[in-house]
């Protein structure tokens, strides 16, 4: 976005503010909830609250305050691959003016003067293979290569157990990157905590989490990311890159060893299987030195025509003694490495990643159970290994044998790692794990205006590491999670508010930690008009429950065709109405865990039918 010449965006009525302090709140939720999409815009340098400045003078009105890298007359904003920013931007009804001034950034880590430090030695973000890194209690080593869990998908940076952990650490220690012997300043440096180790003949290897920095896979001056385990053998020529010496070259010179190190306190002298590698004569090192200390931790590849390759053919950790003439380097075997700590090069296919637990009842601050079935309905229920509970990536569900939906649906919503994924070419398909015929399938929806509408929003699922969340993906495709739905359900909705319930409790509420947990479903009545064999349920519910200032809250919503009883199949018109749990209750014949209800303030005398329906997002009552 860039602007010279502003143009003015329609908005809805004006609402009054009460006081500054409450229009600021309100831009710190917007600016949470859609900064990152604002600033995808390659002109936009940084968008935040500020004081409208006006002839270069610093005024009192707040705005929404953008810094561009240029400004442009609107017509060549195209070139510059951006758009118009509005004069005034709504937010929570009020028309909030927005202020654009001509400035870029350039990171300042250092802020007293300083020696300059190699780049291999400084904090990088994002960070890359071949840099200084070490646990808290050690000096340095170096980042071999990012890995990932072989499981779920989660990505690691590889190195040594004597760089990520040391003879004083354990599991869970804090990793700073770079090593606290180029940069003490230790909260400012943490990359994240050490997951695995191990520390024998397997090989000295480790993993830490990368939780506080983006990262590359390039290694640092190779520019190659490793593709594929290999396994040295006599005379292969090699290269790394590591902290101290940087890219140097070798030729494995032996191999199938077992060298013994002393790593000194309680630790003493451990046995590591290792390859040996010589200095190449073709390519001697300028110090002489093909390794050092802080070295520790580089990942060795095979050369190709005489440049870096992607095949590893080890991970380095050790080299010859003080004051030993000759000179080579000790690395793990691959192979070893990666199966001890479970990990791969690449991350799985989604179909690979190993489902992750379903609903979690702990993901709040308070234990929520999932709703129960009353005694009829369990007898009903479609049961997977004897539970009437079927997990799949971040949600669960119970399913109704007769109807052939789900009772409910309940799923997490982690909104600090959510993800933005496409849903081309994921089909929806039947459950394998359930019998075919418990399941509606897409004899359901040919030829006719109903959709395959998802109970479990599809978005809402996509968090956790990148494998993991589209595992969720393509999860939210199961016939389980899936209800008819009228072709036009969202634009009869009020322009989509039903699919905006879980949007709006981030917009308009201080979510503890960005963490709400739904429940939702299909409301099944004796009513409900047949079509194709299935019977079409016209109401659905939906429950949100989150915790704001450490204090519960739960919100129910239904959804409804009809509360007159009108059954045509081509009814469009839908209307939400906000409700409490006991209406939901006797509506489904599901019970709530009782912490809900604590958390369910909702007061509504009045019965559904003669209350309003919802008209916009603001009228919900989140307090």
């Amino acid at each position: 976005m860039a602007t010279k010449t502003k143009k003015k965006t329609t908005a809805p009525a004006k609402k009054p503010v009460s006081s500054e302090d409450e229009l600021i709140t309100s831009l710190r939720r917007y600016i949470r909830t859609r900064g990152p999409e604002l600033l995808e815009d390659p002109n936009i340098t940084s968008v935040g609250i500020g004081r409208k400045v006006t002839g270069g003078r610093r005024g009192r009105q707040v705005a929404l305050q953008f810094t561009v890298d240029s400004k442009a007359e609107p017509e060549v904003l195209e070139t510059l691959g951006t758009t118009l920013i509005p004069e005034t931007i709504t937010v929570d009804g009020v028309e909030v003016p927005t202020d654009v001034i001509e400035r870029s950034y350039k990171p300042q880590f250092r802020r007293v003067p300083e020696a300059e430090s190699p780049v291999r030695k400084t904090r990088l973000d994002p960070i890359e293979p071949g840099v200084s890194v070490g646990s808290v209690t050690v000096s340095a080593g170096t980042i071999g290569c990012i890995v990932f869990d072989r499981a779920d998908g989660t990505p690691y940076v590889l190195s040594n157990w004597h760089v990520l952990q040391g003879p004083d650490s354990d599991l869970g220690v804090e990793v700073v990157q770079p090593g606290p012997h180029d940069d003490n300043r230790i909260h400012r440096n943490r990359l994240g905590t050490l997951r695995r180790s191990h520390l024998g003949v397997a090989g000295d290897c480790a993993i830490a989490a990368v939780e506080d920095r983006a990262f590359v896979q390039e290694i640092f001056e190779l520019g190659v990311v490793p593709g594929e385990l290999g396994e040295p053998e006599l005379d292969d020529k090699v290269v790394k890159s590591g902290r101290t010496t940087g890219v140097t070259h070798g030729i494995v010179r032996r191999i199938d060893t077992i060298a013994k190190l002393d790593y000194g306190g309680q630790v003493g002298i451990k046995a590591i299987g290792c390859f040996e590698i010589g200095p190449d004569p073709d390519r001697l090192p300028e110090t002489g030195e093909i390794s050092s200390g802080g070295d520790s931790g580089a990942v060795w590849l095979f050369k190709q025509g005489g440049r870096p390759g992607t095949v590893m053919a080890g991970l380095h950790f050790g080299g010859e003694a003080a004051g030993e003439p000759d000179e080579h380097a000790l690395a793990c075997l691959p192979t070893s490495v990666f199966e001890k700590l479970e990990i791969s090069l690449t991350p799985p296919a989604p179909e690979d990643v190993r489902t992750v637990a379903g609903y979690d009842p702990d993901f709040l601050d308070e234990r929520i159970d999932v709703p129960q079935l009353d005694a009829e309905l369990a007898r009903d229920a479609v049961r997977l290994q004897g539970s009437e509970v079927v997990p799949y990536t971040h949600f669960s569900l119970a399913l109704s044998g007769k109807r052939r939906f789900p009772f409910w649906v309940g799923w997490n919503i982690d909104g600090g790692t959510l993800k933005k994924l496409n849903r081309n070419g994921i089909p929806f398909v039947k459950d394998p794990r359930l019998p075919t015929t418990a399941q509606v399938g897409n004899e359901l929806y040919e030829n006719n205006r109903l959709d395959r509408g998802h109970v479990a929003r599809r978005a809402d699922l996509l968090w956790g590491s990148l494998p993991e969340a589209r595992k969720a993906n393509t999860d939210s495709f199961f016939y389980t999670n899936i209800t008819p739905q009228m072709d036009d359900f969202n634009q009869s909705s009020k322009n989509g508010l039903w699919g905006q319930l879980e949007d709006a409790v981030f917009a308009d509420t201080e979510v503890d930690d960005l963490k709400v947990s739904v429940f939702g479903g299909p409301v099944f009545r004796d009513d409900d008009r047949t079509f194709r064999g299935v019977r079409i349920p016209r109401e659905f519910w939906k429950v949100i429950v989150f915790t704001e200032q450490g204090r519960l809250k739960t919100k129910g919503f239904l959804l409804t065709q009809s509360l007159d009883q009108l059954e045509a199949l081509e009814l469009d018109e839908f209307r939400v109405f906000q409700v409490t749990l006991g209406e939901l209750e006797n509506r489904t014949r599901l019970s709530f865990p009782a912490v809900l209800h604590k958390g369910d303030t909702l007061q509504v005398p009045e019965a559904v039918a003669d209350r309003a329906p919802l008209g916009t997002l603001a009228d919900i009552q989140w307090d």
